[in-house]
Order: structure tokens, then sequence, then C-alpha cells
């Protein structure tokens, strides 16, 4: 800067020592003339000098930086440092038109384009609509495979100029954010996703293989795992004798999604003997967080695997969930540990309350009565009062309810409504939930917004808006029914308990129910659970009684099956008649067991309008996990019985849809 400033003031020189030297001739003519004349102008001459000399001293700042910019021109200056700004930069109106650009934009967008110089034409990935009001937009587009990021700003300049014939004038900056990209998604890629994997049932096959078979079946499996979580670039180690720890980059995690993780295909493929299975559940853990909290998200999606009957994979981002797998029908466990477990644990929460209200889902079965009544007698053995939240009774449960409601007298009601438990809401009062654990699908889901001491008991996979606030959760898919499960807790929590013959009556017809006759789903502990019934007074002639159905509803039943319609060869689909039929969902129900009768079909679905809803029933009995089809449409339940509800559509287009979800899952290959 100094050196500029020097050069300034030689090349001012001579402009200045010019009109100098003329008034130092003018004072010598002066003396000429009239020495008096001579001293006048001479003292005036000094005078002038001297505030010359003063203005300098005090302004001399001033003067070095007008002498350095007398000699440039302003408008030159500025032209040049925006035309060699080292980013592209340009001057748009309001309707996307490009006015000027400078020599980096220039180059991004080729002056033969001039004819079509509006930024919607060189981004067609902006929208005219995204035009208005443009002052601080961010615009993110791709041009000649870069990533720009472009950014918007009025102009402020006065009026004359801030005003064009089209409008306000904006200030565009383009950003090349290519290679910033490029490293995010690098990262992205190369950050590890933590992960657990547990074999299912090893204490299952731990007693019926000897040892030495076993640790052949184990080394087997610990090759499998390795090999393929090594292939993916990933670690294993193993921490327990059924357990996994897992360590896979980002990237290799959409590998493993577009193969289906296809280790647990290869863990189901090794035989045990005995026709015997083992399955395996992977969580994995994905998130921006820390290592802790991406392997709480492990543990949390492997929890969920389990409980959707495991031999699946889950993966937890956030509070989204993943699912993949699960095709194969859980196995019904010998080891009776965890009931156990539970029941103490229940027991427990008993006597920590006084009041319990006990809750199944909307339009309930005779399994919900069933376990809730199994539930009931439960608490009132332990003292606690008791009740059965019950909005609507339908046609199907109607002869169990009027039972129940006539054993049990009229001082404590058994049954009450949603509004009547809300008043009963208080804060030692036990919130229990049976055969769901869904809480939009529970019998009152204002309930759940209300107790803070809530447990879940229920046979069905979880789902991701399962119940997240119970302070016990039993959920075992292996199951036949819930009523099973509560079985199995009445038999551990107390020895005291005395069943009526009314009680086990309706639980044994949950079981009845929900096995289609001991049909389906049935393991031995849903036998024992039936003898204890048996010997607590349940006869199966008054149960049978308790299915037999009026002349409509079975009308309707058999013109469901009359007009089912075999699609792909293996699926039937059927629509129940609901016009006059009190529980026409029971009546579809019926309908999609009696279509597995029939040769060569092995699922069915049957559709049911009702109350302005579609309902879903689907049943299979073997090679075909209804589970995850009715997933797909929304709804859930486990592998040979599920269903779903589907609004804002007639019953003949939700049949369409169903047949479009069906060809898309067996072409994916997951059924």
């Amino acid at each position: 800067m100094k050196e500029k400033i020097v050069q300034n003031w030689k090349q001012l020189l001579p402009a200045l020592l010019f009109p100098l030297f003329l008034i130092i001739g003018t004072d010598i003519l002066m003396w000429c003339i009239s020495v008096r004349s001579g001293l006048l102008f001479t003292a005036v001459l000094l005078v002038c000098i001297g505030l010359l000399i003063w203005a300098y001293i005090c302004h001399r700042k001033d003067l070095d930086w007008l002498a350095g910019s007398v000699s440039l021109n302003p408008g030159s200056i500025q032209n040049q440092l925006m035309k060699d700004l080292p980013f592209p930069y340009a001057l748009v109106d309001e309707k996307g038109k490009i006015y000027w650009g400078n020599t980096e934009f220039n180059q991004l967008c080729p002056r033969e384009l001039v004819g079509f110089r509006n930024i919607c034409f060189l981004f067609p990935e902006v929208k005219k609509e995204e035009l208005s009001d443009l002052n601080g937009k961010d615009l993110h587009v791709t041009y000649k495979e870069r990533n720009l990021h472009i950014t918007f700003h009025k102009l402020s300049a006065p009026d004359s100029i801030q005003e064009s014939d089209e409008g306000v004038l904006y200030i565009m900056g383009v950003t090349d954010e290519t290679e910033r990209i490029r490293m995010a998604q690098e990262i992205r890629e190369q950050r590890m996703v933590v992960g657990v994997a547990y074999l299912d049932n090893y204490e299952e096959i731990t007693g019926v293989i000897d040892e030495v078979r076993l640790a052949l079946i184990m080394a087997h499996i610990d090759r499998k795992v390795t090999k393929y979580f090594s292939r993916m670039g990933g670690i294993v180690k193993k921490i327990e004798k059924d357990k996994y720890f897992l360590a896979i980059p980002m990237k290799n995690v959409e590998t493993m999604r577009e193969d289906n993780f296809y280790i647990l295909d290869e863990i189901r493929d090794i035989k045990i003997g005995n026709d015997q299975h083992i399955t395996m559940s992977i969580g994995l853990g994905i998130g921006e967080g820390s290592y802790d909290t991406r392997y709480e998200y492990s543990r949390t999606a492997v929890e969920m695997a389990l409980g959707r009957g495991g031999d699946q994979v889950a993966i937890k981002s956030g509070d989204d969930i993943e699912y993949f797998g699960g095709s194969a029908h859980t196995v019904s466990r010998t080891t009776r540990v965890k009931a156990r477990v539970k029941a103490h644990a229940l027991k427990e929460l008993l006597m920590k309350n006084d009041n319990v209200l006990i809750m199944g889902h909307k339009i309930p079965d005779l399994d919900s009565i069933g376990a809730a009544t199994g539930v009931y007698r439960i608490a009132v053995s332990h003292g606690k009062r008791a009740h059965i939240v019950l909005n609507e009774i339908s046609s199907s449960i109607r002869p169990v309810v009027e039972r129940l409601s006539a054993s049990s007298g009229q001082g404590n009601p058994m049954f009450i409504s949603g509004e009547d438990a809300e008043e009963m809401m208080y804060e030692n009062t036990l919130l229990i939930i049976v055969d769901t654990n869904r809480g939009s699908y529970t019998e009152h889901p204002k309930l759940l917004e209300l107790g803070s001491s809530v447990v879940v008991i229920d046979h069905h996979r979880k789902m991701n808006d399962s119940v997240n606030k119970a302070v016990l959760d039993y959920v075992e898919p292996y199951a036949s029914s819930a009523c099973e499960m509560v079985v199995e807790i009445l038999q551990y929590i107390g020895d005291n308990i005395k069943v009526k013959m009314d009680e086990a009556d309706a639980m044994y017809a949950g079981i009845v129910m929900d096995t289609n006759n001991f049909i389906n789903k049935t393991g031995v502990r849903t036998f024992e659970a039936a003898a204890y019934l048996r010997r607590n007074g349940a006869d199966t002639v008054r149960v049978r009684k308790l299915f037999r159905e009026n002349m409509e509803e079975y009308k309707a039943r058999a013109e469901t099956v009359r007009n089912a319609e075999i699609y792909m060869e293996k699926f039937a689909l059927s629509i129940c008649p609901s016009q006059g039929l009190e529980s026409p969902t029971i009546a579809g129900a019926q309908a999609a067991n009696e279509l597995l009768d029939i040769k060569g079909v092995e699922a069915s679905i049957v559709l049911t309008e009702y109350q302005g809803k579609i309902y879903l029933s689907a049943r299979s009995i073997d090679s075909v996990n209804v589970q995850i089809i009715m997933e797909r449409l929304g709804g859930g339940g486990h592998g040979t019985m599920a269903g779903a509800q589907m609004t804002g559509c007639t019953v003949e287009e939700a049949k369409e849809y169903v047949k479009v979800t069906l060809h898309d899952m067996t072409e994916e290959g997951v059924i």
C-alpha cells in the first residue's frame, strides 16, 4: 500500500508544481512593479503556504487515501472484482431471468445459451412456483453431474437501479458442493453399525441332541455367521453361547438389505434332527449418535425381532424400525421358565395396587374374553377389586359374557364400560391388556393415557406401535392363544386360586377358537393348558354350545365359501356379506378357516365391510406366513392367523389391492 501511494504522489507531483511555479513567478513580477505590492503578495503567499502545511499535517491520512484513489477508476475496480470472484455469481429477476453473470458463471452457463438464460432452463429441478419470494431462499440442484447449492439475496441498491423492467433483482450465488456431499456420503458409509444376533431356540435344541453333535452344529453356525459378516466388511465377536456382537460398515447394510439377509436362510437350513430347525434373530442400530446409543438401538431391535417370533432382522434408526425375514413359523417352546418369571412379576405388581382393570382388543373374541377372565380370577383371588372393560357385546361372545356376569353377582360387576373405567383410574390401579399389544387396537385406548402401571399379555407379533409404557411385557408369538399364556400364569402365581367352571369354559373356548379346534399352532403346552382347564371343570359340550350360531350367520359363511376365488393357485380370496349380521367380522374369520379345507389352498383372506371399515381375516396352515402379508397391509397377527383393517375404499377395491400385494410379495420372494 505504501509503495502504491508513493507512486501516486510521483504521478501527481507535476500537476502540483506547475501552479506553485506560476504563483512564485507572479510574486517576482509584483516585486518588479512595486515593492509594497511585492511585500503584500509575499505575505499573503506565506500565509497560504502555512495554511496548506497545517492542513496537510492535520489531514495527512485522508490526503494519502485521496492520492491513492484519484488515479484509479472506481467502476473498473468493482467490475474487475465481481468478474474475478472464484465462484459463480449472477443477477436475476423474480421470474428467473438472468441479466448478468461473472466469469465463473459464464463458464457454468455458456454464452451460446444467452437466449435461454433462465435458471428454470439451466436447472430443470427448479420449478417456476419456487421462484416466488426468492429472498433468502436456498435451492439444491444437480447440473452436469455436479451438486450445486444456489442462494438468493435481494439486491441492496438505489431504487432507480434495484427495480428493473421485470421487477426486483436478486443476487444469485452458486456453490459447488459435490465434493462436500461425496465426503459426507463416504463418512456415512464408513460409519459402523452396531448389531447383536441371537439364536432363537438354542435352549430347545440342546434338549434333543447330544453334546458332541451340538458342538459340531454350533461350530457350523459360528463359521457361517463369521463368513457372512466378514464378507460384508464387518467383525463378529461371540459374547455368549447363543449370542453374537456385530460391527458392520453402513454401506454394506444396503447390500444385506438387497439380499434379504440370506444368513437367516443359511442358519435355518441347518438340520438338527426330528424335523427341527434352528433360527436366528438380528438387531442392528443405525443413527448419528454415539456407539452406546447405537448399541441400545440394536438391543431394542433384537427384542422386537424376538417379540415378533424370531427368524428375522430388525433395523432401528431413531424411532423407525424395519423388518426383514420372519418367513418361518414359530416353534413352541417346552420350557416354562419365562412363564414362571412373568407370573411372579405380575404377583408383585398386584400386591402394590388395589384396583385392577383388564382390557382386550376392539370387537373382542372368545380368546380376548377368556384371557381377561383368567386375569380377573387371578386378581380377585389376591383380594383385589377387578373389572373387565367391555363396550360392545357381539353375538359371538354374548353367551360367555351372560354366563360370567350371572356367576359374578351384582355387587361387584365383572364387566364395565370404558367410561366407567376412566373414573376408576386411580394412582393405585393396575391396567392389564390381553390378546393385543397395540394401544390403538385396545377396547378403550384412553385408559392407556390415564394409566401409569400397564401390563401386556399377548401372543401376537409386536408392531412398531406396540404399547411402550408397560411395566411388565409378556409377548410370546409361539403361544397358540392368549388364554394359553394366562392359564400358565394361573398355575405359577399361587396355589389357592380356584377357577370357576364358567371361567374355565371361557378360557377353554378361547384356546379352541384360536387353534381352530386344536388344529393350528398347537404344541405340548397348549394341551397341558387345556388339561388344566378340564381339571378345573371345563366341559367340551358346554364349550361347543358357545360356538353355535344363528341361521343368518351360517348362510353368510356358506355364501363366502361359495363365492371364493382362487388366486395364483394357492390363495383363496372372498368377500363376506355383512347385511343383517350382528358380528360379520366373526363370520368372516370362520369362513377364512373353512377355506383352508379346500385342496391346494395354502392361505385364505376374507374381506368384511363393517361400520365403515374393511376388515381382513387371514388364515394359513403352514407354508405361508400370513402375518407378514397383513403387516404389509397395515395389520398384524402371527404366522397362521392374522388380520388388518382398511379404510377409504370399497370392499372390491380392497380385494384388488390385496391381489396386487400378494403378487408383489411373491415376486419379491417374501412369500
